[in-house]
C-alpha cells in the first residue's frame, strides 16, 4: 500500500459492506442459463484524502530555468482510444500551467506529439522528439505496445520518460534506464482483478477474453493465471473487431457469472453491448483500458453491468484538483488524469531543483522519493513503482464511481 496515502474511513466501511452485499445478493442470484451471477451491490466510496506532504507543480515559486526548457507529451491525441491519452495530456497541461504561473523565472515549455496510440505510428514522433535538444523529459507513452516499440529510442538518447498508464510487465525487463512506470503493472492488476471478481462479485465461473495488444495479452495472462479453477474459458479478439458473435456464443455456452475483458474500450464497449443483447445477465469487468466514459457512451444501457479494475485513483474525488482540472479542460478528470499530473510534477520539481539536462533529470527521477496527489512515487532499479495499489470501480447511474482498493 502506498506510504502516507490514507483513504477515508469510508473505504474500511466499504470493504465490510462488500462482503455483506455479496452474500446477500448471492442467495437470490438468477439461473445462469444465459450467463450471470446476479447484480452485486458494491458500495461506492465518495471521497479520498489528499496526502498532506504531496508535491505540487507550483513548488516554492523560486524556480529558475532557461526559456527553452521543455517537457513533452508523446502519445495518443487521435485514434480509437484517444481519450485515454487526452486525459493524460490534460493533466500534464494543468501541472505545467500551474508551475509557470507560480514561477516567473522558469517558464517551462510544453510540446505534444501524436502517436495515435499504435506501435507502428509511434516511432516517428518519438524519433522527432528525442532529436529536439530542448526536451529534457517526457510524459508517455500511454499504451504498452507503443512503449515497447520505442523504448530503445529513448534509451539511446538518454531521455527520461514516465508513463502514467502503460502496464505490460515486460516493459521494465528490457534493461532500459530511461523508462519509469507511474502506476502498478499488470502483474499486480491481474491477481487483484481475479480477487475482485471472485470475492467481491461472487463469481464462481469467469470467462476471460483478451485482445491482441501487448497490454491485453499481458493482463489476460496475469488474470487468467490468478483465476485458477474459477476460469470457465478463454477467447481472443482483435483490435478493430466489430462482430463478437463467435466469442459470445462460446461465453453463453459456458454460462459464466462474470466476463473479464482484457483490452481497450474501443472493442470492449461493442463487445459488452452485443453480449447483453444476446441475453447475458452477468457482470462485465474491464481493466483500466476500458474504464472511461467513452465506454458508457459506446455501450449504452448495456454498460449497467460493468465494473472496472485500475491501478489508478479517482482524480474527481480530489476536490481541489478536480475543480482546477474542470476549469482548465472543461471536463472532469478521467482515467490517468491525476497520474499524468503527478508524473509531470516529478519532472517539474526536478527542473526547479536545477536538474535541467537529460542526464541530471533522469537521475532525479531515479532517486525520487516523495508523495504525489495520487500515491507515493519511488522507483526500483528497473523503473517499477514501489508499493503500488489497485482499485475498483463500477457503473452507477450512467457514471463511473469508485468502490475502493481491491485485491488486498
Amino acid at each position: 500500500m502506498m506510504r502516507k496515502k490514507a483513504l477515508t474511513a469510508g473505504v474500511a466501511a466499504a470493504a465490510a459492506l462488500l462482503l455483506l452485499a455479496g452474500c446477500a445478493n448471492k442467495a437470490g442470484s438468477p439461473d445462469a442459463t444465459s450467463g450471470g451471477g446476479g447484480a452485486i451491490d458494491v458500495p461506492a466510496v465518495t471521497s479520498v484524502d489528499t496526502p498532506k506532504d504531496a508535491v505540487l507543480p507550483a513548488g516554492d515559486g523560486k524556480g529558475k530555468c532557461a526559456a527553452t526548457t521543455t517537457i513533452a507529451y508523446i502519445g495518443a491525441e487521435t485514434g480509437a482510444n484517444a481519450q485515454l491519452g487526452i486525459n493524460i495530456f490534460n493533466g500534464v497541461q494543468l501541472a505545467i500551467d500551474q508551475h509557470n504561473k507560480a514561477n516567473p523565472d522558469c517558464q517551462v515549455q510544453f510540446k505534444k506529439f501524436d502517436t495515435e496510440g499504435t506501435p507502428d505510428k509511434a516511432t516517428g514522433p518519438v524519433t522527432q522528439a528525442v532529436g529536439e535538444a530542448d526536451i529534457v523529459g517526457v510524459i508517455g507513452l500511454p499504451f504498452s505496445g507503443e512503449s515497447k516499440a520505442t523504448g530503445n529510442i529513448f534509451e539511446q538518447q538518454g531521455l527520461v520518460h514516465l508513463t502514467p498508464s502503460a502496464t505490460n510487465p515486460g516493459l521494465t525487463k528490457n534493461g532500459w534506464t530511461t523508462f519509469f512506470r507511474a502506476l502498478g503493472n499488470d502483474s499486480q492488476q491481474g491477481p487483484a482483478a481475479a480477487k475482485f471478481v471472485t470475492d467481491t462479485l461472487k463469481a464462481k465461473k469467469v470467462y476471460l477474453v483478451q485482445d491482441d495488444s501487448d497490454y491485453g495479452i499481458g493482463l489476460g495472462t496475469a488474470t487468467s493465471d490468478a483465476l485458477g479453477s474459477a476460469l470457465a474459458g478463454t477467447d481472443k479478439v482483435t483490435t478493430g473487431q466489430k462482430d463478437f458473435s463467435a466469442t459470445i456464443s462460446k461465453i453463453l455456452n459456458a454460462k459464466p457469472d462474470a466476463v473479464y475483458y482484457a483490452g481497450y474500450y474501443a472493442e470492449g464497449a461493442p463487445f459488452d453491448q452485443q453480449l447483453v443483447s444476446k441475453g447475458y445477465k452477468g457482470a462485465f469487468v474491464g481493466p483500466d483500458g476500458v474504464k472511461d466514459d467513452q465506454f458508457i457512451k459506446l455501450a449504452g444501457d448495456a454498460s449497467k453491468n460493468a465494473y472496472f479494475t485500475c491501478p489508478c485513483i479517482p482524480g474527481e474525488l480530489l476536490s481541489d484538483f478536480a475543480k482546477e482540472y474542470q476549469a482548465a479542460s472543461n471536463a472532469a478528470p478521467g482515467t490517468y488524469s491525476i497520474e499524468g499530473y503527478d508524473a509531470a510534477t516529478v519532472l517539474l520539481a526536478g527542473i526547479d531543483a536545477g536538474k535541467q539536462t537529460r542526464a541530471d533529470l533522469k537521475d532525479w527521477v531515479k532517486n525520487y522519493d516523495k508523495d504525489g496527489l495520487s500515491k507515493h512515487y519511488k522507483w526500483d532499479a528497473t523503473g517499477e513503482l514501489q508499493a503500488p495499489a489497485v482499485y475498483g470501480y463500477k457503473v452507477d447511474g450512467g457514471k463511473i464511481v469508485y468502490v475502493g482498493p481491491i485485491g488486498k
